[in-house]
């Protein structure tokens, strides 16, 4: 059946699009994941990547034409298929679009359609703010935490809050000024994009029902709240009937409104000193919202109290645990290596390569002042090096080609809290070490305060993944699709060798090559490997 494609909302701000460039044409293949056009929104030009398969069977908007979000921009469904019900019947395969449209043009209208779909007119100066679409994949975010609170006064450029998408964490700020009189999801909480995030208007405006009647394409009840506990209702008879059970009852009922489901409620800094005072959580009563566990509760808590106030012996090692609700982050990851993993056939090449002439390079460079580089750095540019000699190692695979890249950009895999961040060393073969450190640094550091930007993750050929410094002696990886191998590096190991059959002491490096069969095989693996030997074990050669 064919999937009808609109066009796409891919900044907070974005109304209307220009197809800049189709990258596919009516009749080609289409894979999910590859891209089908450039389109140039409000703030840049952007791929635009397929969620579906098939065949691409029509075009509604051609290159340097504008329309208008949601408008029809293509058809893709099976070859052959007869879509002309699609384009005969245009309101029934824009009717969304139509309902969008008219919302969008009632919002700059001051109007805002309501749930009994009577349009409802906004107060003067007042401004709806919906969730943004952050990233071209991105379909729901999270509110990680509110710059504002409600009664602030925020100005144009101010960051309202900082909101995690499927790729990374990113502040969002105010395109209009005025008082933040009212906030639709708490820290913690998600929703799709589009949904209510927050009212800005004149001090003192009554938002309330706005907020109530506030209605989406996507509809609002399909929002979810992550990690909030629910409160019990007092009104229940089973509430009613704890009231009248025993001391020892009513602290198990305690506890349990602290465990939901198993679930043990804490903040992060009382969880820290509990830790650090080995205090069972389980045995600690929350005094904080909803249960939660907060830091007064830990500094309070005195195991003999609470066993004389329950009347008998508390038993240590209870069964416990916590839940995390998966991030979008998480989520991203987990789709995209499944993917990777069960899409393209990895093989896996093993090598140890001798760094005694790259440490002793290493000491050498370092000593010029102001001058630091690490291994991964020296890794990165000899990666680029050869892999300008083996341009089928830097390749992309698609159904009817393959695509030998002769840029080299190079993702370095870093890890943050919520999982792994790969931004992207671009050309890199061109770049110095110093060059090459200071930016690896600088990435580095951005990916673990959030700050990197969608373009600094975007356009790699390579990956590096480097788990040396953590002691892992050997390792492998998942290809980051859409590149063709990835490399991961082990810790330098001080151990026995034979050197002119004389066994010494000796430091060696192990890395495997994990490869997509479908564009590089055995031998060019191997090749490139040798290559890169010849770089690592003589770095003299990457400054010729």
């Amino acid at each position: 059946m064919a999937e009808v494609i609109n066009m796409p909302r891919l900044s907070d701000t974005m109304e209307e699009g220009t197809v800049a460039a189709w990258l596919k044409k009516v009749g080609d293949k289409i894979e999910e994941g590859d891209i089908l056009a450039e389109i140039e929104t409000d703030k840049a030009t952007m791929e635009f990547e397929s969620f579906n398969e098939g065949t691409l069977l029509h075009i509604g908007i051609q290159e340097g034409e504008t329309a208008k979000v949601d408008t029809l921009l293509a058809i893709i469904g099976e070859e052959g298929e007869d879509i002309s019900e699609y384009l005969n019947e245009n309101t029934s395969v824009t009717s969304s679009t139509v309902e969008m449209s008219s919302d969008s043009e009632n919002k700059e209208d001051g109007v805002v359609q309501s749930n009994n779909e009577e349009p409802q007119e906004l107060p003067e100066g007042v401004i709806v703010v919906t969730m943004p679409r952050l990233s071209d994949t991105m379909e729901e975010g999270t509110v990680a935490t509110w710059s504002k609170k409600v009664g602030d006064t925020v100005d144009e450029g101010d960051i309202l809050a900082e909101i995690e998408t499927d790729k990374a964490t990113m502040e969002f700020e105010s395109f209009q000024s005025g008082t933040l009189l009212y906030v639709g999801l708490q820290e913690g909480d998600s929703a799709k994009v589009d949904s209510l995030l927050a009212i800005i208007g004149p001090k003192g405006t009554d938002v309330s029902s706005i907020a109530k009647n506030f209605k989406t394409a996507d509809t609002t009840s399909e929002t979810k709240k992550v990690d909030a506990p629910k409160k019990e209702e007092t009104s229940k008879p089973e509430a009613k009937k704890a009231a009248a059970v025993t001391s020892s009852a009513v602290e198990k009922s305690q506890s349990s409104t602290t465990k939901s489901n198993g679930r043990v409620f804490v903040s992060p800094l009382a969880k820290k000193i509990a830790e650090e005072k080995g205090i069972n959580l389980s045995q600690v009563n929350g005094s904080g919202e909803n249960g939660r566990i907060v830091k007064r509760d830990i500094e309070n808590f005195t195991p003999a109290a609470q066993s004389a106030s329950v009347g008998k012996f508390v038993p240590t090692g209870q069964e416990d645990f916590d839940e995390v609700s998966n991030s979008n982050m998480r989520k991203a990851i987990a789709k995209n290596l499944a993917k990777s993993k069960f899409t393209a056939p990895h093989y896996y090449l093993n090598v140890e390569f001798d760094m005694e002439n790259a440490m002793a390079f290493r000491v050498q460079y370092n000593s010029i002042p102001d001058t630091k580089i690490s291994y991964n750095d020296m890794i990165v540019k000899a990666c680029a090096l050869a892999l300008k000699e083996h341009p089928q190692v830097n390749s992309q695979w698609f159904d009817d080609r393959m695509q030998l890249n002769n840029h080299v950009h190079i993702g370095v895999a870093v890890a943050v809290t919520d999982g792994l961040l790969v931004p992207v060393v671009k050309f890199a073969n061109e770049q110095s070490l110093t060059q090459i450190g200071a930016a690896v640094k600088e990435f580095a550091g951005k990916a673990r305060n959030k700050k990197l930007g969608l373009d600094e993750m975007e356009g790699s050929t390579f990956t590096i993944s480097n788990l040396g410094m953590f002691g892992i002696d050997s390792f492998t990886s998942i290809i980051n699709q859409p590149n063709s191998a990835i490399l991961s590096v082990g810790n330098i190991v001080e151990k026995p060798v034979v050197k002119n059959g004389q066994i010494v002491v000796g430091n060696t490096m192990k890395l495997c090559l994990a490869c997509d069969h479908r564009t590089v095989d055995g031998v060019t693996g191997a090749q490139f490997l040798q290559t890169l030997k010849g770089y690592i074990e003589n770095p003299v050669t990457m400054l010729v």
